[in-house]
């Protein structure tokens, strides 16, 4: 995907997480034993398996938890380009959009 495809397939994500797609938000994974399960399951999927990807990282259209987790805090946030740096992942992502792959 490059930078021109990021604005459209923004927009596609965020029509799936508004129509209330269901996603794997718990259990957040608290060692990188568990990461590295949920990091190992999104490569099985095929690359434009968007969807996919959603349901098994756990996305949110906001904020998350009590510490109001979200994208923007995340080491893999580019905020310059609005993207998920994430390998596995590598989708554009809105700064208040969460997953439970988040880490600071």
């Amino acid at each position: 995907m490059n930078d021109r495809d990021a604005p459209e397939l923004l927009q596609q994500i965020a029509d799936l997480l508004k129509s209330g797609l269901e996603t794997k938000v718990e259990p957040f994974p608290p060692t990188e034993k568990e990461f590295a399960r949920i990091v190992g399951e999104l490569r099985e999927l095929d690359p434009g398996d968007i969807k996919g990807k959603l349901i098994v990282s756990g996305f949110m259209d906001h904020p998350y938890g009590p510490e109001n987790w979200r994208c923007a805090d995340c080491i893999y946030y580019l905020a310059n380009r609005k993207w998920c740096d994430l390998p596995e992942l590598a989708v554009p992502v809105e700064p208040d959009w969460y997953c439970r792959l988040w880490r600071m």
